[in-house]
């Protein structure tokens, strides 16, 4: 009798492992090499694309430079780089958003280098020399970033800056989360992270690394870093003992992005002086 059945208990048994191993790479974020946490998995919302609309013109001095460095997966990362005319040991880490590293990061880089002065400000590529200039490459673009090239970036510039740096980051949307998950990589080096709307890491063991004092800018009107989302990262920062400062305005996504037609003056300047006076303070 079990002879005859024999063909259903091996299909039975596969079933099993096949849904057991589905389950596991749901969960696994790393398991693709790609990141479940990130803003990729936003992007093929269509009204998230609408929220990101082109770019704007932006006009950046052009005062930094494009610099290559050594990354440890045997590659080469990129970065426009704003260094002092003295040698510091102060370093600024700046994300693009989904577009890239575009005119108006570089832009960015380029008011924070003037405002923090003795910082040295490095724009990181996590795209590699590609600049999205649709909204669907720049979707596509935010989706095949791999966590393990990311964190090789990240790690070749904090190789760049020294064993002795000082490290702060910040960063917007895609960024905001990167900004958050290169201090926590930074460990003791680590000593301020601003992060403007970008999806915060969501459990304890991710966030546990963490030194740096974080500055968490959110927007109420946020329909995918929503309050709630705000409020979860404010109650893991209490349980694992970090400090984490978070600032909610009533805005939408992007309201800090000049080109952004959701851009609000108001908020975007008290925003962004408070980011300004926080990197000044612990940096």
């Amino acid at each position: 009798m079990f002879k005859h059945h024999f063909p259903i208990f091996l299909m039975a048994i596969s079933l099993f492992f096949t849904a057991c191993q589905n389950t596991n790479n749901a969960g696994d974020s790393a398991a693709d090499g790609t990141d479940s946490t990130s803003m990729g998995q936003f992007v093929d919302d269509e009204n998230f694309k609408n929220q990101h609309e082109m770019p704007g013109e932006a006009a950046p001095a052009n005062t930094g430079k494009r610099i290559e460095f050594d990354t440890p997966d045997g590659k080469k990362g990129s970065a426009y780089a704003l260094m002092t005319a003295t040698p510091s040991e102060e370093y600024l880490l700046v994300f693009h958003e989904w577009w890239g590293l575009n005119d108006h990061i570089r832009q960015e880089a380029e008011r924070y280098f003037d405002e923090l002065d003795t910082v040295n400000v490095l724009a990181l590529d996590l795209y590699d020399g590609e600049v999205a200039t649709t909204r669907e490459r720049a979707g596509e673009l935010t989706k095949s970033v791999r966590e393990d090239r990311a964190k090789a970036i990240i790690q070749g510039a904090l190789d760049l800056a020294g064993p002795n740096a000082r490290i702060g980051t910040i960063g917007w949307c895609f960024g905001g989360g990167w900004s958050l998950k290169a201090s926590i990589q930074a460990g003791d080096r680590g000593e301020a992270c601003v992060m403007y709307y970008g999806m915060p890491v969501q459990d304890k063991e991710a966030l546990m690394p963490l030194k740096a004092p974080v500055l968490a800018i959110f927007a109420r009107q946020d329909e995918w870093i929503t309050p709630e989302v705000a409020q979860s990262f404010e109650d893991l920062a209490v349980e694992t003992d970090k400090t984490v400062q978070v600032q909610s305005y009533d805005a939408d996504h992007a309201f800090a992005n000049p080109s952004s037609p959701r851009y609000d003056q108001q908020a975007a300047r008290t925003a962004n002086q408070a980011a300004q006076a926080f990197l000044k303070a612990n940096l």
